[in-house]
């Protein structure tokens, strides 16, 4: 037998609590990388220089050697940090006012599929994969971005889930 429970299901805290963490999480990076710029900044400029790689010459053209641009990659990066930031904070906000939940959504997707793009395009393709950052000992950020990027999945799934009929969107 099957019953039909008639309280909330407890998607809307889950979405929201998930959106809040990493809210909190990407505004920590952002606010870290703004004031203690150079230490991410020389990560930055070691990956893309490939310098700590295995030096295969038919890879090595892929490095960017200029330090301008390096620090033009880093800039935008906290840049992406600080909107994806904010977004998720906006986000958890409409989770937790429960005045909108189809707008909560959409907010937080934006906010989560940004996150997804940094970590999965940016740090794990581009800069795993690309500037062979897997190759690194030293300057190898793929743990950290794999564990973000996965998270940010976990919650941009929650976020979509289909809410029950008779709940208020």
């Amino acid at each position: 037998m099957t019953t039909t429970p008639t309280h909330n299901s407890g998607l809307r805290p889950a979405a929201g609590v998930l959106t809040g963490i990493l809210a909190l999480y990407i505004a920590l990076v952002a606010v870290g990388n703004i004031t203690d710029f150079g230490t991410n900044q020389q990560f930055v400029r070691h990956v893309l220089a490939m310098d700590t790689t295995f030096k295969d010459h038919d890879l090595m053209w892929r490095a960017v050697t200029s330090t301008g641009l390096q620090d033009t990659a880093y800039v935008l990066i906290i840049v992406w940090e600080t909107v994806a930031a904010l977004v998720l904070i906006w986000g958890t906000y409409l989770w937790a006012s429960r005045r909108d939940q189809a707008l909560a959504r959409r907010v937080s997707t934006y906010g989560l599929l940004m996150l997804l793009l940094l970590f999965g395009a940016g740090f794990i393709a581009i800069g795993g994969e690309w500037f062979a950052m897997w190759q690194s000992k030293t300057w190898n950020g793929l743990d950290a971005a794999t564990r973000i990027f996965l998270l940010s999945g976990v919650a941009l799934i929650v976020n979509q889930l289909p809410s029950r009929q008779g709940e208020a969107s």
